[in-house]
């Protein structure tokens, strides 16, 4: 089920705040794709000489990832991400592909495909393919693999 972009923060659905949120806006989602945008600020923790390092495309392929499955924790009318709270780990990155780092004010787009997903009582284990461009040029591509698990109080 496609939610609706136009009423979803993802900065509601992870647990990352400024300067480690490296995702401004959801650009689509379903159960088994998600797009985001992300436009590369001087300020950046992983930027240096006015390059978005390789370490900030990992990140910013994990923060996109993690929207897929973390969604399905959430309850369906929840767009402000008050009904639960995740905790996600990448376990594994495989194949990472770097064409080109982007520069200082380059807006990059991620987009993930869900490949397989184990699911248990309160986690979940996944697999997506990820690739990251920019004005039609990609930039990255990577396979990731994350833990997403359910914080109880």
């Amino acid at each position: 089920m496609k939610k609706n972009k136009n009423h979803i923060d993802i900065k509601n659905f992870l647990p990352h705040r400024p300067p480690m949120l490296m995702v401004d806006t959801l650009l689509s989602i379903t159960n088994e794709s998600v797009k985001t945008k992300f436009l590369i600020k001087s300020d950046c923790v992983f930027v240096s000489k006015n390059v978005f390092s390789e370490a900030g495309l990992i990140e910013n392929a994990a923060q996109t990832c993690s929207a897929i499955v973390g969604k399905s924790y959430f309850k369906e009318d929840d767009v402000q991400g008050e009904s639960n709270k995740l905790v996600g780990f990448i376990s594994g990155v495989k194949n990472f592909e770097i064409n080109k780092l982007p520069l200082v004010n380059e807006i990059i787009y991620t987009n993930a495909t869900l490949v397989s997903r184990f699911d248990a009582d309160g986690y979940s284990i996944c697999s997506l393919k990820c690739f990251i461009e920019n004005d039609n040029t990609v930039l990255a591509t990577c396979e990731m693999n994350l833990f997403i698990k359910e914080v109880f109080s």
